[in-house]
């Protein structure tokens, strides 16, 4: 055996900061390819009958309603709309997400004096916000542009209308019309519903994962394992972001004003806490959940996906690395 003939044999490397970056933005282009059509059908219903009393007029009944107008209206075009500032975005969010959560759990562990290894509830939640701020100020100005361009319907338009060509186009116009600083807007509703929704992703991802390897309910490399930890994180995100994403998508597809001073501002809202009151007061606390049921057709296949195919690729990943460590160890 390797371990006789060379006194040890060699550990496998765990993955690094920047791997984990990597690996976890290619796990989430998968999965925002799928869950695209429901990202553009909840920021459509989050945006319908904004700020108009009793809810204004419905464009569109239901989620499915969206898809099915979205489909006889624009194509596959207005049904996949923002899918390219969507895969960079999320290779910024999920990267950072993914690949800072566990060295910043490790050094809040360590910090504290507690092992690294361990697992504790209030250090997830706090290594989950703080990786999610990370990625959500690094995207915002992808996920603004996102926003504004899954809103757009040239047939039936809801909210503010940008009409933009491409990810480039909106970029170039945001900068020419507000300068560098229009690029920020709404970045801090971006870090409080990245942090809530972060805040519980991976923990639940791992406690669940953890419950059902150590009850012997499921092997650590069962698909059915990752299937269903990533069925309850995604869940547990919904609950706690909702409010935080309809407030963010009001406040980036809002538009804007320039002042005598020469700053640009926001018609609609000063900021979340402002859009989250005049939200409520003009169309009930309800409305702070429009799109709910778009959401969760989202974020579930989103979550199951994207941490599923996280697992996979750092697996496969791992597998392949590693390859030439066993080799250098057999005789």
């Amino acid at each position: 055996m390797a371990s006789q003939t060379n006194g040890h044999s060699k550990a496998p490397r765990p993955i690094s900061t920047a791997e984990g970056f990597i690996l976890g933005g290619i796990a989430a282009c998968v999965a925002v390819t799928i869950s695209n059509p429901a990202e553009v059908a909840k920021t459509r219903m989050q945006l319908q009958g904004e700020l108009a009393r009793g809810g204004g007029v419905k464009v569109y009944n239901n989620v499915f309603d969206v898809f099915r107008k979205t489909w006889r209206n624009e194509g596959i075009r207005g049904i996949q709309r923002g899918l390219g500032p969507a895969y960079a975005y999320q290779i910024l969010l999920n990267g950072s997400r993914l690949g800072f959560y566990e060295p910043f759990r490790r050094s809040i562990n360590t910090t504290f004096g507690i092992s690294a290894t361990e697992q504790l509830p209030a250090t997830s939640l706090a290594a989950g916000a703080a990786s999610g701020a990370v990625g959500a100020v690094l995207g915002n100005p992808l996920f603004m542009v996102k926003a504004r361009m899954q809103a757009y319907s040239p047939t039936l338009p809801v909210g503010a209308q940008h009409n933009y060509k491409n990810a480039f186009h909106a970029l170039s116009s945001i900068v020419k019309s507000q300068g560098a600083k229009g690029l920020v807007r709404g970045v801090d509703a971006a870090v409080l519903r990245t942090s809530m929704g972060s805040s519980v992703q991976l923990p639940t991802y791992m406690w669940t994962k953890n419950q059902l390897v150590s009850h012997g309910i499921s092997r650590p490399d069962s698909i059915w394992t990752y299937l269903a930890s990533s069925s309850v994180s995604g869940i547990c995100v919904l609950m706690m972001m909702q409010p935080a994403d309809t407030t963010l998508t009001r406040m980036y597809n809002q538009p804007t004003k320039q002042l005598p001073d020469g700053r640009h501002v926001g018609t609609l809202y000063k900021g979340p806490i402002d859009c989250l009151w005049k939200t409520a007061k003009a169309e009930g606390i309800l409305a702070w959940y429009k799109g709910s049921t778009a959401h969760f057709l989202r974020i579930a296949p989103h979550t199951i996906v994207t941490l599923t195919a996280n697992d996979l690729i750092i697996n496969l990943y791992k597998s392949i690395r590693d390859k030439n460590l066993k080799d250098e160890d057999d005789p």
